[in-house]
């Protein structure tokens, strides 16, 4: 089993969906630098993306269908300007033309060479979808891609999802081979042992050097958000609430710029109640800003991605453990845990339901917080196990196929009973714990396996159906 670097599970995104955005887009930067291996971009006539079950019957709630487009164009989700994604999707509906991998126009019609097939599932994966091009000789061409969660994207062929997966110096696929190899090499955290791992990509100081990169990245999307007001895209007509609940929070106060905003936030009182506000409106302003189009942290998905900033910001404003270093060692964990899920169950929701994503983020959040809390690697474990315990059957099914009801709200739960979990593993003791943390994730897979197909992500039962079925 190979390996997979903590920043491919941790990683600067686009909302609203991992699985539904970013995925399609790498596949279709996939695609193209496939093409171009054989032939160049001038010598394709034509190009054809069919999208199948999951990303067919939510895709246009979750813009799989933008996605694939921007994905064609050679647009890159990590710098595109986010403001000008209507405009450019705009421009190729309306001139039926896309300018393929930013090298050659095409005819593009949409409904013809952009389809969204919702009778049909590809075998592989829920997430399934098919590019192909005819080339201006005649002769085709295409290859099948699945979405298989958190941006990763497998083929068929070819199942490692990432060609950066590499081995490692002590391969972690395990929690009791975390604990083998901190108990080999006597080391005292976790963090510790991913720092060495992490060199079989960067140095040290590269890796110090992203774990704040990404940091940076949640305060500027937290901030981002709590001064944005009005209704989220997509039909629902849902009202964003972070920045009302910043208001109410900071009173009369006035601030010019993120770092007042963030001293401030630090200088609130610490109450019960004001706390417990504060880690809700982190994250609530994290997945209003992803139902947005906005650039988000994937952690490990999107649909999830508001559960570790709004863990981690109440770490830094509301603990003593808030320093940078603490920071670094928190997403060092957190990403560690969730490669643990990635390897051993999954972390896309139409494969697992909604544990797989806020449930697994929640278990990661755990993770990092009990690190830095002073936990032992031990109660790491085992505040990542009490998490997903309680999100066990957890299920995925979104009103309108967009990532906001319940998707919103449950990122401000899981973020809770993260904080939760850390502080009765902090508690605890393992060695008198029931069910440990491989256990739990194989029961998580197991379950996903049972769940019923249609409260994976479809919209046809669970929240999505009842809300909009009418009372007799």
């Amino acid at each position: 089993m190979e390996s997979i670097s903590v920043f491919d599970i941790i990683k600067i995104g686009i909302g609203p969906s991992s699985s539904h955005t970013m995925g399609p887009w790498n596949a279709a930067k996939m695609f193209l630098d496939l093409v171009k291996r054989n032939h160049t971009l001038q010598d394709v006539k034509e190009v054809f993306v069919e999208f199948f079950g999951s990303l067919a019957k939510t895709g246009v709630g979750h813009g799989t269908d933008i996605a694939g487009m921007l994905g064609l164009s050679g647009e890159n989700f990590r710098t595109i300007d986010t403001n000008k994604i209507d405009e450019k999707i705009d421009k190729i509906k309306s001139e039926q033309k896309i300018n393929l991998g930013g090298e050659v126009w095409l005819p593009f019609i949409y409904g013809h060479h952009l389809i969204l097939n919702k009778e049909k599932s590809l075998d592989f994966h829920p997430n399934g979808m098919i590019f192909k091009v005819i080339f201006e000789n005649g002769e085709e061409f295409s290859q099948d891609y699945y979405s298989v969660g958190g941006g990763f994207v497998a083929t068929k062929e070819d199942n490692s999802m990432e060609d950066r997966c590499v081995r490692t110096l002590y391969p972690c696929h395990h929690g009791s081979d975390i604990l083998k190899y901190i108990d080999k090499l006597k080391l005292d955290k976790i963090s510790d042992l991913v720092f060495q791992n992490e060199e079989s990509w960067r140095t040290q100081e590269e890796t110090r050097q992203k774990a704040v990169e990404i940091w940076d990245n949640i305060k500027d999307c937290v901030y981002k958000s709590i001064n944005k007001k009005g209704i989220l895209p997509g039909g629902l007509n849902v009202t964003r609430r972070a920045s009302e609940m910043n208001e109410k929070l900071l009173g009369t106060q006035i601030y010019k710029n993120k770092n007042e905003w963030f001293e401030m936030v630090k200088n609130q009182e610490k109450t019960f109640s004001s706390v417990t506000k504060w880690v809700s409106c982190f994250a609530l302003a994290v997945n209003e800003e992803n139902a947005s189009f906005g650039r988000i942290i994937t952690a490990p998905t999107n649909g999830a991605s508001g559960v570790i900033p709004a863990v981690l910001m109440y770490s830094q404003v509301f603990t003593e453990f808030n320093s940078e270093e603490d920071i670094i060692r928190f997403l060092l964990v957190a990403g560690e845990i969730g490669t643990l899920f990635k390897k051993n169950a999954t972390i896309s929701a139409a494969m697992g339901g909604c544990q797989a994503e806020v449930g697994v983020s929640s278990a990661m959040a755990a993770a990092g917080l009990t690190e830095i809390s002073g936990g032992t690697p031990a109660q790491v474990l085992m505040a990542a196990e009490i998490a997903m315990e309680h999100h066990l059957g957890l299920t995925c099914d979104p009103i309108g196929g967009l990532v906001q009801i319940p998707c919103i709200e449950r990122n401000s739960m899981g973020a809770m009973k993260a904080i939760t979990a850390a502080s009765l593993a902090l508690d605890g003791d393992p060695t008198k714990a029931k069910v440990s943390l491989d256990s739990v994730i194989k029961s998580m897979w197991e379950t996903a396996l049972d769940m019923n197909s249609k409260y994976k992500e479809t919209s046809e039962g669970g929240l999505a159906v009842a809300v909009n079925v009418a009372e007799c």
